[in-house]
C-alpha cells in the first residue's frame, strides 16, 4: 500500500491483516484485527472489543470524518487495543483524531516529523470533551478537574 506507519504506542505494531467488519461479525471470529469502512457500524464491535488488538478505521477521503466518531465510539466502549487511522489522513487532522482515540496513523501520503510535532504541540489546552484524558480549559477555569 506504500503507507507508513505512525504509533503513539508502546507495544509492537499488530502485523495481522485486518478482516472487514461484515467478515468477522459473520464468521471469522478468529480474527484479531478489523477493517471498519466509511459507513460501517462501529458499534457491531462492541460485545468484540476484548479479542481485537487492532481496529483500522477507514479514512477514504480527508473530509469524511464518519472515522471520528468511529474512534470515539470504540475508545468509549472500553477498547484498549490499537486504534489505526488509515488513508487520507493529514498531518493538521492527527491532534483531533488522537483525542478521538487514535493511538496509530497509516498515511497514504508522507508526514513531515516536524510538522507533525508541531500540529502536536499547537495548542496547549483543549475546549471541549473527547475520548481522551485532557481536561477542557473551561473545567479548569471553573477549578474542576484539578486534582488536589
Amino acid at each position: 500500500m506504500g503507507e507508513s506507519l505512525l504509533r503513539f504506542r508502546t507495544d509492537a505494531p499488530h502485523d495481522e491483516p485486518a478482516v472487514t467488519l461484515d467478515s468477522f461479525v459473520e464468521g471469522q471470529s478468529n480474527a484479531t484485527a478489523v477493517r471498519i469502512e466509511a459507513g460501517d457500524d462501529a458499534r457491531a464491535l462492541i460485545p468484540f472489543l476484548g479479542r481485537l488488538a487492532l481496529i483500522e478505521v477507514s479514512f477514504p477521503a480527508f473530509r469524511d470524518g464518519r472515522g471520528y466518531s468511529a474512534g470515539r465510539i470504540l475508545r468509549e466502549a472500553g477498547y484498549a487495543g490499537e486504534l489505526r487511522a488509515a488513508g487520507d489522513v493529514l498531518v493538521d487532522q492527527i491532534p483531533l483524531m488522537r483525542r478521538c482515540g487514535f493511538d496509530s496513523f497509516a498515511p497514504q501520503a508522507p508526514i513531515d516529523e516536524a510538522v507533525l510535532k508541531a500540529a502536536l504541540e499547537r495548542y496547549d489546552h483543549a475546549y471541549q470533551r473527547a475520548a481522551d484524558s485532557v481536561v477542557p480549559v473551561w473545567k479548569l477555569r471553573h477549578g474542576q478537574g484539578i486534582e488536589p
